[in-house]
């Protein structure tokens, strides 16, 4: 059985981000809307508790990345 993704998969959780939400500036999300967004990702199984601003900012930066990558901002 697959191991279901936690708060500290920023690269993973980011990926998922990036393809439900392809469009949108992850630097203009909200950590409310953000932790939402996470908990709504299939296969998320972390204790939805278990967050904290260091790791939702983990989550948005490696998100910001993919959005960038995929504008050729880098």
């Amino acid at each position: 059985m697959a191991r279901g993704l936690k708060w500290t998969d920023s690269e993973d959780l980011a990926l998922a981000l990036h393809e439900r939400f392809p469009d949108v500036d992850p630097l203009t999300v909200r950590f409310t809307d953000l932790h939402q967004w996470v908990l709504e990702i299939e296969g998320f199984a972390d204790d939805p508790k278990a967050s904290n601003e260091a790791k939702l900012e983990a989550v948005q930066m490696a998100w910001l990345e993919e959005y960038r990558d995929a504008r050729g901002e880098h």
